[in-house]
């Protein structure tokens, strides 16, 4: 389809990307759209990049199939930004449509050329997710500024061109900047800015050019003509002015001054008769602006041509999704039927994250490289699969196309090099007892196996940062004198349920079976050991106090608490290892109350269960404040670290409820926000694009006097309601019925208690937020371009953060978790063997899988020191296989979430059931009413 060039693109160079064999990333794995038969004619297409592509396309082809194809060619997702400009017969500049024949459109081919250029300029550059996409707005910013038609003021284009001089030639040095700029011109006068630009690109040392395209396009989004397009017009006095669309709405020039804004909320209906383009605007009381603008075009086809960008821009950055056509009329015709083709904003934002694992990885070949490939693991363990024709070997972290895998699924989670047919489980099924009691018993050691493995992290933390002086003596015995101790305690307690076990599975010489088919005498005299060790139990929260508390005077110890985070050993959160011998406790609760409920009272076993589950439940009680409050400052902490913008999260009396994405309705239109609600305040923020991916503080809405209100009727968008506090409203919107009632239930919730503690705390709130003004209410729109000269030079080289954090993957899942949801998947941890299936593979792999913190986390074995794979369930949906699945195996369930589908096999009804209980306990967000619920324990 493409004629070969002898190089490739700068696109091509800079991000590395592979060459094209004709398939498009628009849909992985699929071919472009078939092509119509019939004669083909070739069609060239100017890139952003100033090169030229030709494309053979049948004649009778749609404009779709040459559009699918520059993208196919450049490997672009995101394509749905974008689009094909010509030159009609009148000279006019028009877009191609994607669903008209491109022969009806373009009446000679071979004399005309397509330019392929950015159509929708998105508010921020933050919502464009591939670096891929980013770069080309950048060429597209480039060149508007070549043109002359990115205006702006001296110091801004100097901090412009200083930014794309980093990109193109890396570090300053001043005889190849001097000679960089004589040999390019970025913008008309260039030589007398030279001196401004060299001062500039001295400050970006270090920066890569995916931070340099990063800073042009935080630059050039605050200036008043980013991506604007001037449209001739008269007002009725005949005033000459000019007419644009952008995501917001209708915007009036003055020359290159915006004189006017019609907000896309305040419009009613678009429309044009011959020259006459007109806005009707919806009636406001308190303006006295006529309900009907007109403005004069040049001509019916300036008015028609604009009021389609119109009505393109509003259904792209305003819609959930595109618009359906209108039915045919039988008789008449009355108006255009011109309507939006494609996906809107919002779909190709879900779309993208959706096809993350399958995106081609690249990395860039530019004198600041900018790593893009995978992370492998560093098993050894890799197979071979054939990938065009030729045997490739293939290490753990890839899939079979050699694809990157998505952060919120890792290595093991692909279909490559683990395929194994592995049946020995049927054989092991047979030989083991049936008894349920065995496989509660069963539940017990390799639940155990876990908790010892989280010990030792805690063990591990100790001896790796313990020794360093930054630590004080009082918080190293502190940790230490309260920790081995338990840890001790643990291993004995391992070896005798091990051996239990053995015994009852016939694994050892014992022979009188009778005696050791029970566990309940093992439990119970174990229990009676760690009721001995209470006072050590209650000592675990003060050293998880302690620790923060250290961690804030000195920089030393928190950088290396960090730095021990990200260890492969640290697989959650630290701070959550300081509570696990506290929801131990809880597990070994429910595991008697199963046994108890299991045996009748004339069981042998019965009696010591009893006993047993009767001191557990007296230390449950005993511990269950400190739990519930070491929990909350655990979460205020862990959140802390997302966040960016706060000064202190963890102020006293404060505790977290919710967190999860949100829809705001501004003027810029629906945009995703990530939403924290406390008993007295609601946070918004969005995902920054700096190393660490923290979130940014938008704006903050104390509790106190707040009100709230369904408003889709109001907004016409669905699922969203008004919140209305003291100093400001939001408007939000969810993205299910069901989520929206999770997050009225909790507000109103919250709402309450504010209101019943009856005091304000708006000004300590104040206090506790470096900025709590939203962009879209701060003076962003009012900021002069001297300003951005101050801008921030590089990205924020901060420690590399997970990206697989619940508050990102309620981000990327569109979904939210409450408190009680997090205290849920805590106390309901699960760890054991199962055999896990692809869709499409043939054969069953045995793994080591350990379901705690919302997520499943894969090792090859119990002995493994870190998890090779993890899986956030949020959003998953847990079901049993249908027939037509053909999956012909007992005890099997089946993990999906959109196109992902994963089988699990278990050994027994027992384990399928309690695997089925505690992942529908993540997968089924829990009510507030069992937060109230769980501050009284019940009392065996």
């Amino acid at each position: 389809m493409v004629e070969p060039e002898e190089r490739p693109s700068v696109a091509g160079q800079r991000l590395g990307a592979p060459e094209s064999m004709g398939i498009s990333t628009l849909e992985p794995g699929q071919r472009p759209p078939t092509m119509p038969p019939g004669r083909q004619v070739s069609i060239r297409v100017k890139m952003l990049d100033d090169t030229q592509e030709v494309f053979a396309v049948s004649q009778r082809a749609p404009g779709k199939v040459l559009f699918d194809l520059v993208c196919a060619h450049l490997n672009l997702i995101e394509g749905d930004y974008f689009s094909l400009e010509f030159q009609d017969q009148h000279k006019m500049t028009v877009w191609l449509d994607l669903l008209k024949p491109i022969l009806k459109q373009i009446r000679r081919p071979k004399n005309t050329i397509l330019r392929f250029v950015v159509k929708f300029f998105p508010p921020d550059h933050t919502q464009l997710l591939e670096e891929l996409t980013r770069y080309l707005f950048a060429l597209q910013i480039k060149h508007d500024l070549a043109c002359g038609d990115l205006t702006c003021n001296e110091s801004s284009a100097a901090l412009l061109v200083s930014h794309i001089v980093q990109s193109e030639i890396g570090d300053f040095e001043e005889v190849q900047c001097k000679q960089h700029l004589l040999n390019n011109k970025y913008i008309p006068e260039q030589d007398a800015l030279m001196d401004k630009i060299i001062e500039y690109h001295q400050k970006h040392v270090g920066q890569t050019p995916a931070e340099s395209d990063y800073q042009l396009l935080e630059i050039a989004r605050r200036l008043e003509m980013y991506g604007v397009r001037l449209h001739p017009a008269k007002d009725r006095e005949g005033t000459k002015l000019s007419l644009a669309v952008a995501h917001s709405g209708v915007l009036v020039f003055q020359g290159h001054t915006k004189i006017n804004a019609f907000n896309w909320s305040k419009v009613r209906k678009l429309s044009f008769k011959r020259k006459r383009f007109l806005i009707k605007l919806r009636p406001d009381l308190n303006s006295n602006c006529q309900d009907t603008l007109e403005f004069m075009m040049g001509s019916r086809d300036c008015c028609k041509v604009f009021w389609k960008i119109c009505v393109e821009y509003h259904a792209f950055f305003r819609l959930f999704e595109e618009p359906k056509p209108k039915p045919k009329p039988v008789l008449f015709t009355r108006g255009s039927s011109f309507r939006f083709s494609g996906r809107t904003q919002r779909q190709v934002i879900d779309y993208v994250k959706d096809s993350e694992f399958k995106k081609v990885p690249f990395e860039s070949q530019h004198t600041s490289p900018v790593s893009r490939s995978p992370q492998h693991s560093e098993s050894p363990s890799a197979g071979q699969v054939m990938v065009n024709g030729q045997k490739q070997s293939l290490s753990l972290g890839q899939s079979p196309d050699g694809r990157q895998p998505s952060p919120l699924t890792s290595p093991l989670l692909t279909d490559a090099g683990f395929v194994r047919t592995d049946d020995e489980d049927e054989v092991r099924r047979k030989r083991f007892p049936a008894d349920k009691a065995y496989f509660i018993a069963k539940e017990l050691l390799t639940t155990e196996r876990t908790y010892l493995k989280d010990l030792e992290v805690i063990t591990s933390f100790q001896k790796s940062v313990g020794k360093d002086e930054a630590m004080p003596d009082s918080l190293r015995n502190l940790i230490f004198a309260n920790f081995e101790p338990v840890y001790k305690f643990h291993e004995t307690f391992l070896k005798d349920v091990d051996q239990r076990l053995a015994q009852w599975e016939g694994r050892s010489n014992a022979h009188i079976k009778g005696d050791y088919q029970r566990v309940g005498d093992v439990m119970l005299k174990n229990i009676q050991g760690l009721k001995l060790l209470t006072a050590h139990l209650q000592k675990h929260s003060e050293a998880l106090l302690e620790l923060e508390q250290t961690c804030r005077s000195s920089r030393r110890l928190e950088g290396l608490c960090r730095d021990f985070e990200l260890q492969k050993v640290c697989y959650l959160p630290l701070n959550i290892f300081f509570l696990r011998p506290l929801h131990r406790l809880m597990h070994y609760k429910q595991i008697l109350e199963r046994l108890c409920k299991h045996y009748p009272p004339t069981h042998d076993d019965f009696r010591d269960s009893r006993a047993a589950l009767a001191d557990i439940s007296e230390m449950v009680v005993q511990l269950h404040g400190t739990l519930i409050k070491m929990e909350n400052f655990q979460k205020l902490l862990e959140l802390k670290k997302d966040l960016t913008g706060v000064d202190n999260l963890a102020i006293p009396g404060r505790e977290f409820i919710r967190l999860g994405c949100l829809s705001r309705l501004s003027g810029k239109g629906l945009q995703q926000r990530m939403f924290f609600l406390f008993n007295d305040v609601l946070m918004y923020t969005s995902r920054g694009m700096t190393a660490s991916n923290q979130f940014k503080m938008h704006g903050q809405l104390p509790l106190y006097g707040m009100t709230i209100r369904e408003s889709e009727d109001e907004w016409g968008v669905p699922h969203s309601f008004t919140l209305f506090g003291q100093r400001q409203s939001v408007v939000v919107a969810a993205s299910s019925a069901s989520e929206m009632e999770k997050w009225l239930e909790d507000i109103k919730m919250a709402i309450e208690l504010a209101d019943k503690c009856n005091d304000s705390s708006a000004e300590i709130l104040s206090s506790s937020f470096t900025d709590s003004k939203s962009p879209e209410e701060s003076s962003a729109d009012q900021e002069s371009e001297d300003d951005l000269s101050a801008s921030r030079t590089s990205l924020e080289r901060q420690t590399p953060h997970r990206g697989n954090t619940t508050v990102h993957v309620c981000w990327h899942r569109n979904s939210s978790v409450s408190m009680v949801d997090f205290s849920v998947a805590l106390e309901n941890q699960l760890s054991g063997n199962l055999l896990r299936k692809f869709k499409n593979s043939n054969g069953w792999q045995k793994l080591w899988v350990v379901f705690t913190n919302f997520s499943l986390f894969f090792y090859k074995t119990h002995q493994d020191e870190f998890p090779l794979a993890s899986l956030p369930l949020l959003g998953y949906s847990i079901t049993i296989p249908s027939e037509s699945e053909n999956i012909h195996k007992d005890y099997v369930f089946k993990l999906h979430f959109k196109s992902h589908v994963y089988y699990f096999r278990s050994e027994s009804e027992y384990t399928f059931e309690r695997w089925m209980e505690v992942i529908r306990s993540t997968t089924c967000s829990s009510s507030h009413i069992r937060s109230l619920s769980r501050k009284e324990p019940h009392v065996y």
